[in-house]
């Protein structure tokens, strides 16, 4: 994304700033909710912010206390209407460790949702602990209840795409559900399995499509690979050992390139360092899962049974949601169902922190593009558009104009050698067409706007050898038709005001 004012990205998408989101209403009612009066804020995530949401009748149906989501209709999210989080909601709402949505609607400038109230997220908890370090048994609770998540998540086709501590939330405390783990933040969430087929998504990579967190991310997420479930896996291991450990070897850098290397560089014995074998051994089975695999999350929780001991009721974390990846063998204690693997042939670790030959692939951040697209753009900022197309070997072939704003074509197929424009307040230039005209260009597209002013566009390098205009308050059908019969045809059409 370009570090300007414009939502804008390599394939297509330039738009002028939104305006300043205007502050959240103080009270929210959407689809049929009771009213609730908006309180503290609760914090912000990948696209919203969440506040306490109390309602206001002493009575009747619905929580006393939730948490209200709000993202604001210019968020990125928003572009083509509810926010694609609602989307993902839909599809895995109702699993375990997913908060309930009980309604969502939008209000004004916001869309909001209406959710359960949870309780601290485990960074803050891990904030609390004067160590900054957790003890090895709640991690590992928290480790075999995450894994139980994510495969509930992974089981209806998506994957989070942002695991970290600020994800993972409590319940409210002094409920029955204060030691129940949930992960929240939807926004970042993609398909890993394609809705129509029931197939695995294809592999891709955008080495400058970085998605996620970058202390937490996984290196495949480093290098623009497709997220697949493996990527929540490896994200999920960097935050157990951050929990443990109170630290990974890659904070403090600020190049993200740099981290990705440093992960690249760390070998599963550095990174978990005086951590319990079974940390390790999740690290190493994660990071050399194959992008379409599907993990064994069976065998993940099965690494940390020794360290969470056998009664359930005395873990510090509540771990039901692991019980359909338990099989009780005996009276004695329960064990973990794991799949057979005795025909698995053994597998190459692809991680080891030691240096190897590799291919180092080059690119360029900003790829060279055929066509771009920009549109809501303001008069100030026409100019600085067209020129970054200009820069990137683009021309503009087409411009149109609504409310004001202008959109623009510009295309690097167009075959033009050069091109001028101009922005005029009134409608069509006459003395500048002529001029251009003469220097040997032609119009090649022209838009009009509802105050009268007008876009002229004139390019070298076309089929053109002859052009005449006319400006008209009604349609000029009778012109055209003798004009037809001298051998022109319609190129360009605009209007502008009432011309």
């Amino acid at each position: 994304m370009d570090d300007d004012d414009e939502d804008s990205t390599d394939i297509g998408n330039d738009e002028d700033s939104p305006p300043v989101p205007v502050p959240v209403p103080d009270t929210v009612q959407v689809d049929s909710s009771p009213m609730y009066r908006v309180e503290k804020k609760l914090g912000k995530g990948s696209f919203g912010q969440v506040y306490v949401g109390r309602r206001m009748s002493a009575t009747g149906p619905g929580a006393v206390e939730v948490a209200l989501k709000f993202e604001h209709k210019t968020s990125k999210g928003c572009h083509y209407g509810p926010p694609y989080e609602w989307e993902v909601y839909n599809a895995v709402g109702g699993i375990h460790g997913i908060p309930r949505v009980h309604y969502k609607g939008r209000q004004g400038d916001y869309f909001v949702m209406v959710m359960d109230m949870l309780g601290p997220s485990l960074l803050d908890v891990w904030n609390t602990i004067t160590s900054h370090r957790m003890p090895s048994k709640m991690v590992s609770c928290i480790a075999i209840e995450s894994i139980s998540i994510l495969e509930k998540m992974h089981s209806k086709g998506y994957v989070h795409g942002d695991v970290k501590p600020e994800n993972f939330l409590l319940g409210t405390p002094g409920t029955p559900e204060e030691k129940k783990l949930f992960l929240v933040d939807l926004g970042l969430a993609t398909k890993w399995k394609e809705s129509a087929t029931g197939q695995h998504v294809e592999y891709d990579q955008q080495p400058d499509g970085f998605r996620g967190t970058v202390r937490y991310a996984s290196v495949h997420a480093h290098l623009g690979r497709t997220g697949s479930r493996r990527d929540d896996l490896e994200s999920l291991a960097y935050t157990l050992v951050f929990l443990l450990r109170g630290r990974l070897p890659w904070q403090g850098y600020l190049d993200k390139i740099l981290v990705c290397k440093q992960k690249m560089a760390t070998s599963s014995k550095s990174l978990c360092c005086f951590c319990p074998k079974p940390f390790k051994e999740f690290v190493d089975y994660v990071v050399n899962l194959k992008f379409d695999e599907e993990p064994n999350y069976a065998k993940c929780v099965s690494f940390f049974d020794s360290v969470v001991g056998p009664n359930p009721d005395a873990r510090p974390i509540n771990t039901d949601g692991a019980q359909k990846l338990v099989h009780q063998v005996g009276q004695k204690r329960g064990r973990l169902l794991i799949e057979e693997e005795a025909d698995e042939q053994p597998k190459k670790m692809i991680r080891m922190g030691k240096p190897a030959t590799q291919w180092i692939s080059v690119y360029n951040s900003r790829q060279p593009m055929k066509q771009r697209y920009s549109y809501n753009v303001s008069d100030s900022r026409l100019a600085q558009h067209i020129q970054k197309g200009y820069d990137d070997g683009l021309f503009i072939s087409c411009i149109t104009s609504c409310s004001n704003l202008w959109a623009i074509i510009m295309d690097a197929g167009t075959g033009f050698t050069s091109q001028v424009y101009e922005l005029t307040p009134h409608f069509l230039h006459k003395e500048w067409i002529m001029e251009q005209w003469e220097s040997g260009y032609c119009i090649t597209a022209l838009a009009g706007a509802n105050n009268g002013s007008s876009v002229v566009v004139m390019s070298k390098g076309t089929t053109y050898t002859q052009q005449c205009y006319k400006v008209s308050d009604t349609f000029p059908y009778k012109w055209i038709n003798k004009k037809w019969e001298d051998g022109f045809y319609v190129t360009s059409m605009a209007t502008a005001g009432s011309r």
